[in-house]
């Protein structure tokens, strides 16, 4: 039987992670699939928060071999503070590298784009020897996306929008974010909405250069209004990366901002500074530098809620699918875990896809369900209007880690972080790897 050919949409974090467990597969290399991986972007794309990687994503790593060359290029952010608007810090919780300990920082914390790098870099190297012993490896096409996707029986066409291009492929893989355009072809993007559950929450990202001010810390100062500004380390960059946050489910441009995506990038702005111009603490200094930067994101924060993840030959993988928002701290594992299991199932299952794609939904709806289950009114429990309610708040985590219960709280969180140990899908080891 001809080696599956599969298109994988989206060369972020899953779906190099997918293409590389599939080259791993124990079958000779003239067996293992033909991979296409397509991404809009003309090449990696730098943008994006501070992400982490908890419980099974670090057991995907490993068997990537790439724990070394992660922990090599974390951010170096030793936990979290809370300060005054005088940055005097009163509150303080350092970062955990413990899979039942849900720290607000990981030992793992990375900038988005570099974790997509390194993931591109590793498939890659992985496509080239396979590719050295006869089989296929993986075509990356940068540049292009999806114009036309039809299912004809057992195969789906997909016309390219720019190269006009039309090719035929076993199984599609939607691993494009959020806002998955594959998404929207197979399911309808009048369904978006019901699928997309907006959290009333947005959020800018952006990274501006350091002050005296600045610490090996994240830096968190919650003000009235439901906003928040976070001031991160990078290592990496030498620069500091900030996080504004709204709360806000009646200001309309909020959602129409996000919803417009990068051809707006100055509105947005615009509308960041309008929000946070009053916020005070280094909010002149924030706004000053966001106005220049030119790495700003500005984001809905939202889950994605699907009755099933596959259509016959498409599938979804990490945001697309699942995306549990990032108050989970969960998106990145999930991402990862995902396309370990998606793997793993079309190892097992290799001339019946349909089966394939049942596994993968059986083995992943639990944890992405613990990932999505946020407390009622949690976002305006810990984001108040008023000042009054700010003081509230901030006298409530005082007494949680006054009294260790805060302990007891992340330990409880981190019970549901998908910490079981991962099934074993005879994939070849790997050996640390270094970029």
């Amino acid at each position: 039987m001809a080696p599956l050919n599969i298109l994988i949409v989206g060369c972020g974090i899953a779906g190099p992670t997918l293409a590389a467990f599939l080259l791993l597969s124990p079958v000779p290399a003239s067996e293992k699939p033909r991979i296409t991986i397509l991404e809009r972007s003309s090449a990696i794309r730098s943008q994006g928060r501070n992400i982490d990687i908890r419980g099974v994503g670090v057991a995907v790593i490993r068997k990537l071999g790439l724990e070394s060359a992660i922990r090599a290029a974390t951010t170096g952010e030793e936990g979290v503070q809370w300060v005054t608007k005088e940055n005097h810090v009163w509150a303080s919780v350092p970062a955990s590298g413990g899979a039942g300990f849900h720290s607000p920082t990981s030992d793992i914390e990375i900038m988005r784009g570099r974790l997509a790098e390194i993931c591109w870099k590793r498939s890659k190297a992985l496509s080239d020897d396979v590719q050295r012993k006869g089989g296929a490896g993986i075509d990356f096409i940068f540049g292009d996306h999806l114009g036309d996707l039809r299912q004809e029986r057992a195969k789906v066409c997909v016309q390219f929008a720019e190269s006009g291009d039309t090719k035929t492929y076993d199984l599609v893989v939607g691993a494009d974010g959020l806002h998955s355009e594959t998404r929207k072809m197979v399911w309808g993007a009048d369904g978006e909405e019901e699928r997309v559950k907006q959290l009333g929450m947005y959020g800018a990202f952006f990274s501006i250069p350091p002050a005296d001010t600045d610490t090996k810390w994240r830096r968190c100062f919650h003000t009235a209004g439901r906003r928040v500004m976070m001031l991160r380390p990078d290592n990496q960059s030498g620069r500091t990366t900030v996080f504004l946050n709204i709360v806000n489910e009646k200001d309309s441009r909020l959602h129409d901002a996000a919803r417009n995506g990068h051809g707006s990038v100055q509105a947005q702005k615009e509308l960041i500074k309008e929000y946070f111009h009053d916020a005070g603490w280094e909010s002149d200094r924030v706004l000053g530098e966001m106005m220049e930067t030119k790495d700003f994101y500005y984001e809905t924060a939202a889950q994605v809620k699907m009755e099933t993840w596959s259509k016959e030959r498409v599938v979804l993988l990490g945001d697309a699918e699942y995306c549990p928002s990032p108050m989970s701290g969960m998106g990145t594992t999930l991402a990862m875990y995902g396309a370990y299991t998606l793997a793993g199932a079309l190892v097992q299952h290799p001339q019946d896809i349909s089966a394939a794609l049942a596994k993968h939904e059986q083995t992943m709806r639990p944890s992405v369900d613990d990932a999505q289950r946020l407390m009622p009114g949690m976002l305006r429990l810990m984001n108040p209007e008023t000042p009054w309610g700010v003081c509230m708040v901030d006298t409530g985590i005082k007494f949680l880690i006054w009294t260790r219960l805060i302990r007891v709280l992340m330990m409880l969180k981190g019970s549901k972080t998908a910490t079981k140990p991962v099934d074993d899908y005879g994939f070849e080891r790997l050996p640390d790897w270094r970029e």
